[in-house]
């Protein structure tokens, strides 16, 4: 019989050798389509898979500049919640949440999707009857959400820093037992296997620089390497919406900033909950290799670079090293941007467009991650029917006219 090393090394050699599961191929476009999507992240993906899987259209393309989910949808902190203070806004984020509890076993994949509860602390009174308001208005729409006292506090988060000593002493906190992380680039590739084996095609490293209109009809994109047509288009490029629509005479109320998170070296686990303040403004979380996840606001300027600002680096760690002493011990790997499209209320744009045949969907913010099946589902339903859904009613463009605004900024906890 074989000694266990020549075993071991035949079973390396047997790995090695094997050939990795390939979740989809990069196709080469056709001349036309029935949809052309641009912007191949989770959303771009999730509405693909749904027009084909709910719709019967499987004559699609996704069109990505570079290569498929390596945009915002990597490039966020993963968390998924819907405590979420007004009710248009609780509507369309516990509408996704459901669609997530659900989504490993419709999609066949791992997704590491974990519900761990989501913390948003109180530091004082006002965030104290702030928070207590979002709680009760939950209750109100049926999301889950409570109250915790600062003593309790201490057996829900050991890590946490409970001292009067600190800048901001903590008061309390609202908790969603029902929120959590996943997995961001497993829930992009599940997305593009499902979309790619019900014949959409995956067009990745072919940026569009325009939208093609005839006679007030969108007619395809104009990529960099020639036109692809198509009978209607649909955006989902995050913060470079604008950059296309300006080019169709369209300015949308959108501001598009950079977005920072970093990760920490791996770590025993020391954190099973998602943890925000508004105050000092950080959030973190543990993923499930052990990196510890840390996310800040955006930069206070516009830009379309992936890279932010020291001066937020530097207040995240301040704000982490206050809330979790522990942090002190733990080096950081590295720290990265998104950029983030932001409308005046902090809400989405989900709506037709003066243009037919072009689709919007757009100006997400900092929650885009966490809406990802909700919005698949809506923004498919939108472009097969030409009809905007229930859901996404509230979040038409029509309300920067009539200031029915759904007013997001800082009413459910802090930007994650």
């Amino acid at each position: 019989m074989a000694d266990p090393t020549t075993q071991d090394r035949a079973a390396g050699r047997r790995y090695a050798q094997r050939q990795p599961e390939r979740l989809w191929r990069s196709r080469a476009p056709k001349p036309e389509y029935e949809v052309v999507i641009v912007g191949a992240g989770g959303h771009g993906l999730a509405t693909a898979y749904n027009l084909a899987e709910r719709h019967g259209i499987t004559d699609v393309a996704v069109v990505d500049r570079g290569a498929l989910a390596f945009g915002n949808v990597a490039r966020n902190t993963t968390v998924i919640r819907s405590n979420y203070l007004w009710d248009e806004s609780a509507a369309i984020y516990d509408y996704a949440l459901r669609l997530w509890e659900g989504l490993e076993e419709e999609l066949g994949y791992d997704l590491q999707f974990s519900q761990r509860g989501a913390l948003d602390i109180a530091h004082n009174p006002d965030e104290v009857r702030e928070y207590q308001r979002v709680v009760n208005a939950n209750h109100v729409n049926g999301v889950d959400a409570r109250w915790l006292e600062r003593d309790e506090l201490a057996a829900a988060c050991p890590i946490l820093n409970l001292s009067d000593e600190i800048r901001y002493p903590i008061l309390g906190a609202a908790l969603q037992e029902r929120a959590g992380i996943a997995r961001h680039d497993a829930v992009a590739w599940a997305y593009a296997r499902a979309a790619a084996e019900r014949g959409v095609d995956l067009i990745e490293n072919r940026e569009v620089q325009e939208i093609l209109v005839e006679n007030g009809r969108a007619a395809g994109v104009m990529t960099a390497a020639g036109p692809i047509r198509a009978r209607r288009v649909a955006l989902a490029a995050a913060g470079l919406t604008t950059v296309l629509t300006e080019r169709v005479g369209m300015r949308l109320p959108l501001q598009s900033r950079p977005l920072q998170a970093m990760v920490s070296e791996i770590l025993e686990p020391v954190l099973d909950l998602v943890i925000g303040s508004n105050a000092v403004h950080v959030y973190m979380s543990q993923a499930h290799k052990g990196e510890l996840v840390l996310g800040a606001g955006t930069d206070p300027y516009n830009s379309f670079q992936r890279k932010g600002s020291f001066r937020v680096i530097e207040a995240q760690m301040a704000a982490a090293l206050e809330l979790f002493p522990i942090m002190a011990r733990a080096g950081v790997l590295r720290t990265w941007a998104g950029v983030v499209d932001v409308t005046p209320d902090a809400s989405p744009i989900v709506d037709l467009t003066p243009v037919e045949g072009l689709y919007l969907n757009c100006g997400w913010g900092t929650g885009g991650f966490k809406a990802t099946p909700g919005i698949g589902r809506i923004y498919a339903a939108l472009i097969a029917d030409d009809r905007v859904p229930d859901h996404a009613a509230p979040f038409g463009l029509e309300r920067f006219e009539s200031g029915a605004l759904v007013d997001e900024h800082g009413a459910a906890g802090v930007a994650h």
